[in-house]
C-alpha cells in the first residue's frame, strides 16, 4: 500500500490502433494517465498527447494509470455521446489479461463481490453492507507453481474491481502497488494487468468493431502454446 511514487510516464505518442472521423483508439502504456490528473503537475496524459497531435478528442472511458491496453476516444461530440452510452449501459465487451501470484485452482469462475470506494484514499474494498454490485468472470490461460495467466471479463466497471476481485481469491496481480504485499509488488516491473480486447458498436455505422492491443507479457506457457 505504498503511495510514494513519482509520475514518470513513458515518452511519445501511444500506438494508435484505430483512427477514423468519429474515434481514435490507442494502446495506452502502463504509467501514463488516461486523462489529465487533478494536480497541475500531472496534466500530461494520453488525452493531452492525442490533443496535441490530432486535435480535440473526448475520452469514452478510462484505464488506471498502471493498466495498459485499449483506450477509446471520440473525435466528435455525437460520437462521444454514443460511445459513452455504450459504456454506461454495459454494452461494451471487454477482455483483460492479468498475471497473478500463485497457482489458481479453478479453470473458470465468477467473482461476485460488491465494492465500495474509500473516501480518504484512492482505493476500494469489498463491502457487503452498502457496496455497489461488482462481477468479474475469469478463465485461466496457463499456470505455473508460482503464477497464473488469466483472462478477465468484467461485467461491471467499479474502481480497481479486477485488482480487488483477484486479491479476494488470494491471487493478487503481480506488481499491484495498491493492494499486494511487497514481495508481489517486486515480482514484476509494472502492474501485470492489460486491457487486451474491446468490442463496441461503431458510433456512426453501428457495426461491431473489435480492437486489440498486443499483450505486453507472455500469455502462453513457457514451453509454448498448448
Amino acid at each position: 500500500m505504498d503511495d510514494s511514487w513519482t509520475y514518470t510516464p513513458p515518452v511519445g505518442l501511444p500506438t494508435v490502433l484505430h483512427h477514423d472521423r468519429d474515434m481514435v483508439v490507442i494502446d495506452k502504456p502502463s504509467g501514463l494517465l488516461s486523462v489529465p490528473g487533478r494536480a497541475v503537475k500531472h496534466k500530461d496524459s494520453a488525452e493531452s498527447r492525442l490533443r496535441a497531435q490530432l486535435g480535440t478528442v473526448y475520452p469514452a472511458h478510462r484505464l488506471d494509470l498502471d493498466t495498459s491496453g485499449v483506450l477509446v476516444f471520440a473525435t466528435r461530440r455525437k460520437a462521444e455521446r454514443e460511445l459513452f452510452r455504450q459504456f454506461r449501459e454495459r454494452l461494451v465487451q471487454k477482455t483483460y489479461l492479468a498475471m497473478v501470484s500463485g497457482c489458481m485452482k479453478h479453470d473458470t469462475g465468477l467473482i461476485d463481490l460488491p465494492l465500495r470506494r474509500l473516501e480518504t484514499t484512492p482505493r476500494s474494498v469489498v463491502c457487503h453492507a452498502n457496496g455497489r454490485p461488482a462481477r468479474t468472470r475469469y478463465r485461466v490461460r496457463y499456470r505455473t507453481p508460482q503464477r497464473t495467466c488469466v483472462e478477465l471479463y468484467p461485467e461491471t466497471g467499479r474502481s480497481h474491481q479486477l485488482r480487488i476481485h483477484l486479491l479476494s481469491l488470494a491471487h493478487p496481480i503481480l506488481g499491484d502497488r495498491f493492494y499486494a504485499p511487497a514481495r508481489i509488488v517486486d515480482a514484476a516491473p509494472r502492474l501485470m494487468l492489460h486491457a487486451w480486447k474491446l468490442t463496441v458498436q461503431h458510433p456512426f455505422s453501428g457495426q461491431p468493431l473489435t480492437l486489440e492491443a498486443p499483450p505486453p507479457f507472455a500469455i502462453h506457457p513457457p514451453e509454448g502454446p498448448s
